[in-house]
C-alpha cells in the first residue's frame, strides 16, 4: 500500500524525524489559508501516488498566498500519470545547501533490506544508479543484527559529511529503519533531503511502501488513512473490479494470459524477441468469453498498445470460450491494432475452428507468437 506525502510525513514526524512547516488543502481557498499560516514562500506540491511530479508539472513554487491559491487551482484541475489530483501540500519553501537521498528498501537477490544513501539528491536514484554510480552509497542489513547507529555514521561518512552533519544524517537513516520495522515496509525514501543553509536536514520529501502481505497488522492505520483505490487509474480499476490482475508497463504489445506465471513468461518470450510489452493482464482461471472480451477491451483502453498478444494455456479455462471472447471483441470493439493468438488446451480444437470461421489466424506455439506479435508491433512504428 503506498502512502501519499502527506501521510508519510504525519509517520516521520512521530519518529521525530524534521519535516518543513506546511499542511494539506483540498481548494485553493483552503491552500491561500495555509500558505498565509505559514507567512512565507511556499511549494505547491500535489498530492498523488506517482513519481516524477516535478517533471509533469505538479509542484510550484509561490511567493504570496494568492499565487499559493492560484497554482493550486491550476494543480487540481491536473491528471498525472493519468491519477487526478485530489488534495495539495503546502510547505514552506527551504533555503537550500544540499539536496541528500536517503532510503532503504528490499534487495531481493540478497534477501536482505539495503539501506542507500547519496550525496547527489534531488533526481530519481535509477538515473543516479546509471549515470553516476559512485555517488550512491550502500549498506545491506544484517537480519539478525539490525541496522546498528556505527553503520549509519559509517554511511554519513562515506557520503563526504563530517562533524555534527554525521550525527544528525545518521540520525534520519536510524529513524527509517525503525519506520521500516515498525510499518512493514517495502520501500520509504527521502528524495531529496535537504541540508539547509543553517546547518539543519529536512525531509522535503516522503515515500513510504507497506507490505500489502502485512496490512492485517495495521488495521488502526488503514482505518485512519480511509485508503481508497486512488492509486489506481481507470484501467487499473475496472481490471481489478473485474478481478484480472493488471500492471501497465512501458513498451506496446499488451499480453493477455490466463495465470501470472505464464504472462510473466509471456513477457520474457516478447523481450527474447525484441520486443516492449506495454501490459501485464491475467484474466485468471476459468476465463468466460465475456471476460475475455473485457480484458482485451481494458487492454486497448491503453493508449500505448499497438499489437495484442494473446497467450492461453487452457485447463479450467476453454479455448472455446476463449475464441468466442475474441471475436466478439473484434466484432464489437472495432480492434486496429494487430492481433496475434496462441491457445492450447482444453478445447482447442473447437476454439480454433471458431478462430478460423471468423478468419483469425492463430499460432501454436508461445515462441512462434512472440516472435510474430514484435515483428507486426515493429511494422506499426
Amino acid at each position: 500500500m503506498k502512502l501519499f506525502e502527506h501521510e508519510a510525513k504525519d509517520i516521520f514526524r512521530s519518529f521525530k524525524m524534521p519535516t518543513p512547516a506546511g499542511g494539506v488543502a483540498n481548494t485553493p481557498a483552503e491552500a491561500k489559508k495555509v500558505a498565509s499560516e505559514i507567512g512565507k514562500p511556499v511549494v505547491v506540491k500535489a498530492q498523488v501516488l506517482s513519481g516524477k511530479r516535478g517533471k509533469a508539472g505538479g509542484i510550484k513554487f509561490a511567493d504570496t498566498p494568492d499565487e499559493a491559491a492560484k497554482y493550486a487551482q491550476e494543480i487540481l484541475e491536473m491528471r498525472i500519470n493519468d491519477l487526478p489530483v485530489e488534495a495539495i501540500l503546502i510547505e514552506e519553501k527551504l533555503d537550500i545547501e544540499q539536496e541528500i537521498y536517503a532510503g532503504i528498501t528490499i534487495d531481493r537477490n540478497e534477501r536482505k533490506y539495503v539501506v542507500i544513501g547519496s550525496s547527489a539528491g534531488g533526481m530519481s536514484i535509477e538515473e543516479l544508479a546509471e549515470e553516476s554510480p559512485e555517488k550512491i552509497v550502500k549498506k545491506h542489513i544484517d537480519p539478525l543484527m539490525g541496522f546498528q547507529p556505527y553503520e549509519a555514521q559509517q554511511m554519513a561518512i562515506d557520503m563526504g559529511f563530517s562533524g555534527k552533519q554525521i550525527i544528525k544524517l545518521a540520525g534520519f537513516f536510524r529513524s527509517l529503519w525503525n519506520i521500516v520495522q515498525e510499518y512493514d515496509v517495502e520501500l520509504t525514501e527521502i528524495n531529496p533531503l535537504i541540508l539547509t543553509t543553517d546547518g539543519e536536514f529536512l525531509a522535503a520529501d516522503a515515500r513510504l511502501n507497506i507490505d500489502d502481505n502485512a496490512l492485517y497488522r495495521h488495521r488502526e492505520l488503514i482505518d485512519e488513512l480511509d485508503r481508497k483505490a486512488a492509486e489506481q487509474n481507470e484501467r487499473e480499476r475496472m481490471a481489478s473490479q473485474e478481478g484480472m490482475a493488471y500492471v501497465e508497463l512501458e513498451g506496446n504489445i499488451a499480453c493477455i494470459c490466463n495465470g501470472a506465471g505464464l504472462t510473466m513468461a509471456t513477457l520474457d518470450a516478447v523481450a527474447l524477441h525484441g520486443g516492449d510489452a506495454s501490459t501485464f493482464l491475467d484474466l485468471g482461471g476459468g476465463a468466460d468469453a465475456e471476460r475475455v472480451e473485457r480484458g482485451i477491451e481494458i487492454a486497448l483502453m491503453y493508449d500505448k498498445v499497438e499489437a495484442i498478444l494473446v497467450n492461453i494455456m487452457a485447463g479450467i479455462t476453454r479455448c472455446d470460450e476463449v475464441a468466442k471472447g475474441i471475436v466478439a471483441a473484434r466484432e464489437e470493439r472495432g480492434i486496429k491494432v494487430p492481433l496475434v493468438i496462441r491457445m492450447v488446451g482444453t478445447n482447442e480444437d473447437e476454439g480454433q475452428k471458431i478462430l478460423n470461421e471468423a478468419g483469425i489466424p492463430f499460432l501454436q506455439t508461445m515462441e512462434e507468437a512472440a516472435a510474430k506479435v514484435v515483428e507486426l508491433a515493429k511494422e506499426e512504428n
